[in-house]
């Protein structure tokens, strides 16, 4: 399998409590993996290690075929500096549960501060691209608009047109709902939906099981920092083996 991500062993913890206890998983490029399970089960730590937001304990992560903080030099591993972590970073990219926009700046100039800043692409070739990205999103109409003045919903999805202008291989959703008043969900996921569709490589922590049965290649189940279950859409979800999936399945559809 041609993985994106390769989890082997990886282990997380912040103090006594173990966040991840071992989670062994691969990601192959294109396939949509959705993560599901209770609050506190390790869902969003490790979208967090994949992005190198946090840093394992134990254990080894491969994102875009490089070992993720550290590169190799003969037989010994060397720690990456925050500048060459950063560099990792790039070819993902992360949407949160909150937006996290510049307040201070327009959608546009919010979805082309990176391209330009970071990646010093010309500032009119880059808001060419953001234009081309809003429009896929709904929101050429809001280019001059500040985030203050836009819903939720439409928030978010600058948020996702403004990851997508780095160009990532891989795309990281935490729970990008959770924080949306229930009517502009649909808008949010039909963003993701038609990005599943164009072959973008998607890894997404969610409780909209319905969106997961649709879109996801993948479903894994996690409790308490593990991988408790892993199939299809219609195993995972529809005949769950595990007794503990049955259970929140049963308490997320009651």
């Amino acid at each position: 399998m041609n993985s994106i991500v390769r989890a082997v062993d990886v282990r997380k913890s912040y103090g006594e409590f173990k966040a991840l206890q071992g989670i062994t998983l691969d990601v192959a490029k294109g396939e949509v993996l959705c993560v599901i399970g209770p609050s506190g089960s390790g869902k969003s730590t490790f979208l967090r290690c994949i992005n190198q937001l946090e840093k394992i304990n134990d254990g080894a992560l491969w994102v875009n075929g490089e070992l993720a903080g550290y590169r190799r030099v003969g037989n010994r591993l060397h720690e990456l500096s925050e500048r060459q972590v950063a560099r990792q970073r790039l070819s993902t990219g992360m949407v949160f549960q909150k937006f996290h926009l510049f307040p201070h700046k327009t959608v546009l100039e919010n979805v082309t501060e990176g391209p330009v800043q970071v990646l010093k692409r010309r500032r009119a070739e880059a808001e060419e691209e953001a234009r081309s990205l809003l429009t896929r999103v709904g929101l050429a109409h809001k280019c001059d608009a500040f985030p203050v003045e836009l819903s939720g919903g439409q928030q978010q999805r600058v948020a996702i047109a403004r990851a997508l202008a780095m160009h990532p291989q891989l795309m990281l959703f935490d729970e990008p709902t959770s924080a949306l008043d229930p009517e502009l969900v649909g808008e949010v996921l039909a963003v993701m939906r038609d990005l599943a569709r164009s072959g973008m490589t998607m890894i997404v922590v969610t409780h909209e099981l319905g969106f997961a049965r649709e879109v996801a290649n993948r479903v894994v189940f996690m409790d308490q920092g593990q991988v408790v279950e892993t199939g299809t859409p219609d195993q995972v979800l529809g005949q769950p083996k595990h007794k503990r999936t049955q259970d929140f399945i049963s308490a997320v559809l009651s």
